[in-house]
């Protein structure tokens, strides 16, 4: 089981909790996730396994797509439905022109600051972690970019929103800006992950679904082979001898036909189809391997 199986996580569990199960159905201890979801979120959370687990540093900027709901009328202390409300509720009545033009403030690139409670590292502990000791947390900025915000529906005090961003932003935080903004207060009620880089929800998996795949020895079905990973660098086959000179972390020539000029990145693959080695540029047509699976 080397690859990446896609979970549509479910509300209540924690990213770790479904890294946990997946790892008891799987059998390995050697599987991790790619970018948390807070435990009231659901949808689209990739998880690495076996020696794929090696490829996590390739994600770590990988940009994601939400669907969420903006509740207007009270602020809570976590951003979102899971906190205590600050303050009695404010009566709404959403102006769509409005909402457009304080949801512009978090279009493009911005500054923006966490949720108090979040796993923001502070001298080396989350910050949600200080805060239910009381402790004094003081977050800084943090430079983001919102590449598309669509308000795809008005229901009362209720927003739905789409969300096309890049990683580290943080969803909870644009609906508390916008409350403040308004002046009525706003907290996120819903939040569905809906893509993680090039993982869709389509191709998610529940946990249910995977437990029935795993009781019938068919669990492979739910995994996306190594060599398919990563499907922005191109690949190419070696033959035995250069593998194992790949293998010895020695420099290989690919074809200037089979590889476009200037890529960063190649995948070295093995005649059976197995993912060998991600190869950086040396020189043109020359790839070292900066990491052997």
């Amino acid at each position: 089981m080397d690859g990446i199986i896609v979970v549509d996580k479910p509300r209540e569990w924690t990213s770790h909790d479904v890294v946990n199960r997946i790892r008891r159905l799987t059998n390995t201890r050697k599987v991790g996730h790619l970018g948390t979801l807070d435990p009231g979120a659901t949808g689209v959370l990739p998880l690495v396994i076996g020696r794929a687990t090696r490829l996590a540093q390739f994600y770590t900027k990988n940009d994601k797509i939400y669907e969420g709901v903006i509740y207007f009328g009270y602020a809570t202390d976590t951003y979102d439905a899971d906190g205590e409300r600050i303050g009695p509720e404010v009566g709404v009545n959403l102006d769509p022109a409005e909402l457009e033009a304080v949801l512009d403030r978090f279009r493009g690139e911005f500054a923006q600051m966490p949720p108090p409670v979040s796993a923001k590292k502070i001298a080396g502990k989350p910050a949600y972690e200080l805060v239910r000791k009381h402790q004094l947390v003081e977050l800084q900025p943090v430079r983001i970019t919102v590449r598309s915000l669509e308000v795809l529906g008005l229901d009362g005090h209720q927003a739905k929103i789409r969300l096309h961003c890049t990683a580290g932003t943080y969803v909870r935080s644009i609906a508390h800006d916008a409350g403040q903004a308004l002046g009525c207060g706003a907290h996120l009620r819903d939040l569905r992950r809906i893509a993680s880089g090039e993982f869709r929800i389509e191709q998610a998996r529940t946990l249910e679904e995977l437990g029935a795949l795993a009781e019938q020895g068919r669990l492979t079905e739910a995994l996306i082979p190594a060599a398919q990973l990563l499907p922005e660098f191109p690949a190419h086959v070696v033959d035995l001898v250069t593998a194992a000179h790949i293998r010895q972390g020695r420099d290989f020539r690919v074809s200037p036909f089979h590889v476009r000029a200037g890529a960063r990145f190649v995948k070295a693959i093995t005649g059976d189809g197995q993912l060998l080695a991600i190869g950086e540029v040396r020189l043109p047509n020359v790839y070292h391997p900066v990491l052997v699976v």
